[in-house]
């Protein structure tokens, strides 16, 4: 088993300390005892010793300690006169001792004090301090960096944590981004800046100091600049922008400092802030100021990109999600000369999108990448890959060779709704369950500004019991009054069918999430849209972003209150308008729902196109669009 070294050095610092104090021990005892003549186990008393001199038994004796101790070799008759060798410690000098050794003929012999034993003393009192000073100072410089000169030594708190690349080898090029061709270009014109300025020069362009990339999370952002460093060929250094700011004062400007001073020696080069709102968000903001150590980082990012000193053949490329709370300053032009917007792709762009990341999948001759696109409305391209990803995983574990539509289809609901649930049994909360989504789709189906429905199903997942799926006809950027009204009466459909078919005591709390959909939608008609008839074309209230990103304590009111009033007395009228349309279209068409209900219950799941039959079979269904993708 390998040990690491901080495991090593845990256990050799108190190894080291417990040898230290047994040594001191050894070395600390009286001088006899480190005598090289010194073989004496056994101590006499003094009074014996004078008793065996009396008695001629004494035959040598060796003074130590400068006359404090001696070591006796005296005839010992309790042991057949054998010569034994004891210690003895004398009162004081006893100079008559010496006077009556020399008087009986012993062999007396004095050893001068040793002092060697301090400096051996010395030496082991600095050499625990050294030995522990070094162990912390390794570990120290261990922990922050490693070996070998790391960014993160003690020392090098103000250094760059950014990752340089000479040439950055990323494995992406631009034909791997997808779906998002205006943003491509918007970028391979800074590529090809940076190949042949010359190109741009001559008619007197300069070089963009900024490219600032804006969107939703995983529109590709961070996958563009992993193009843009592939497809340059010049130095490539990326950072996060968390990675500025520490506990300690000073270091994120520090930081900042040392990322374009190594910039500039190695320019034309490209440097990457990954989540740049991290460092950038407005100054001053929030309750009792903004962070300092931030806000000082920031002041050296801004007079970096564009200060007393000029930057050129620096390009800064940032990625965020949260241009809103960003410094003013930091979006003008001279610091981010562009900003380049990263949507969701669309029926086009997703297409696109799903070619690319279905190259190492195996799909069945029955998939249609276009149908997958019309499924998936407002999807990113991390959604798409992570769909791909989940059908793959699905045909895995049913052990199919390919990917097939139902698969493709499990997991779109699995990715949009959670893991599918166990199903219901038989009995009242089913059939409520079932009359709940089969209102949905009845409304979604008779109501032509409505999106048609998809598929109802009756199988649990994640929180919800029932589902019913509506599939828009082609990528709404703007929405009609009459689509937002089609929405709420369909969001109201299910709750109207349990108020017809069971009554108003029966009610349950399955509608909760569609009525906060209804509110929330008939709210922004009166307040931003301006689509009430009574308070007419006026925008009322406006996004206010959150205390701590700049935005008002508490919010403040933009109109008063009897306009407030009216406001509520409008969301109220048209809730209340799409709740009756929905009754009525549910009681009306009673039979069709009762054998929807049915074969629901039995079948479990029903696809918009059966659904529409059976439906047709008791009313007239109103035609819808049709998806067509532009290609």
């Amino acid at each position: 088993m390998k040990l690491s070294w901080r495991v090593i050095l845990l256990w050799t610092l108190p190894a080291l300390l417990i040898g230290f104090f047994f040594w001191q021990g050894s070395m600390g005892g009286d001088p006899a005892n480190m005598s090289r003549n010194n073989t004496a186990s056994t101590r006499m008393t003094y009074g014996r010793f004078l008793g065996y001199l009396d008695a001629g038994r004494v035959t040598a004796v060796d003074l130590y300690d400068g006359g404090r101790t001696a070591i006796v070799e005296a005839v010992d008759p309790q042991l057949d006169d054998r010569v034994m060798r004891w210690r003895v410690d004398l009162p004081g000098s006893a100079p008559e001792l010496v006077e009556r050794l020399r008087d009986s003929d012993i062999s007396l012999d004095s050893h001068p004090p040793r002092n060697d034993g301090a400096v051996v003393g010395i030496l082991g009192n600095l050499l625990f301090p050294f030995l522990l000073i070094a162990g912390l100072f390794f570990l120290f410089r261990r922990s922050n960096g490693g070996v070998g000169g790391g960014p993160g030594q003690a020392m090098n708190f103000g250094k760059s944590k950014a990752r340089f690349m000479m040439e950055a080898k990323t494995g992406i090029m631009f034909d791997d981004v997808a779906g998002i061709d205006e943003a491509k270009e918007e970028l391979q014109e800074v590529v090809t800046f940076l190949k042949k300025p010359e190109r741009f020069t001559a008619i007197g362009a300069r070089i963009p100091k900024g490219v600032l990339l804006v969107g939703p999370p995983g529109t590709g952002k961070t996958l563009l600049a992993k193009a843009i460093a592939g497809e340059a060929g010049v130095p490539f250094f990326s950072i996060s922008g968390s990675e500025f700011v520490e506990m300690f004062v000073g270091v994120g400007a520090s930081r900042v400092r040392d990322l374009f001073k190594k910039a500039k020696e190695n320019a034309p080069c490209i440097i990457f802030i990954d989540e740049i709102d991290a460092v950038g968000r407005s100054r001053g903001s929030g309750i009792g100021g903004g962070n300092d150590e931030r806000e000082q980082t920031l002041n050296q990012m801004l007079t970096e990109m564009d200060g007393f000193e000029g930057n050129s053949g620096i390009i800064v490329i940032a990625a965020t999600n949260r241009v809103d709370v960003l410094d003013s300053a930091l979006l003008r032009p001279g610091r981010f000369d562009r900003q380049v917007s990263v949507d969701p792709p669309d029926v086009k762009g997703r297409i696109e999108v799903l070619e690319v990341h279905a190259r190492n999948k195996k799909l069945a001759d029955e998939i249609s990448l276009d149908a997958i696109a019309r499924r998936t409305p407002g999807f990113t391209g991390a959604d798409l890959a992570n769909l791909l990803n989940e059908a793959a995983i699905l045909t895995a574990r049913r052990r199919k060779e390919a990917i097939t539509m139902l698969e493709i289809d499990d997991a779109v609901d699995r990715v949009i709704a959670g893991m599918e649930g166990t199903p219901l049994v038989d009995g009242k909360s089913k059939r409520l369950i079932a009359y709940h989504e089969v209102g949905h789709a009845l409304i979604g189906t008779l109501v032509k500004a409505h999106d048609p429905v998809q598929k109802v199903t009756l199988i649990p997942r994640g929180q919800a019991q029932g589902l019913t799926w509506f599939t828009p006809s082609e990528d709404q950027m703007l929405i009609s009054r009459a689509q937002l009204l089609a929405r709420i009466t369909g969001a109201l459909g299910g709750r109207a069918a349990e108020d017809v078919i069971f009554g108003d005591a029966e009610v349950t709390t399955g509608a909760g999430n569609d009525l906060q959909q209804v509110t929330s939608m008939a709210r922004q008609m009166v307040t931003r849209f301006g689509m009430s008839s009574e308070l007419g074309a006026l925008a009322l209230e406006n996004p206010q972003g959150e205390v701590f990103l700049g935005g008002s304590w508490g919010g403040r009111s933009e109109y008063s209150e009897t306009v407030s009033q009216r406001i509520d007395e409008q969301v109220r009228a048209i809730v209340e308008q799409c709740y009756v349309d929905a009754k009525r279209m549910v009681q009306d068409n009673r039979a069709a729902v009762d054998r929807v209900v049915d074969i629901l219950i039995e079948k479990e799941t029903l696809d918009g196109e059966e659904f529409r039959e059976i439906v047709a079979e008791y009313t007239t269904v109103p035609e819808k669009e049709r998806f067509v993708p532009v290609l």
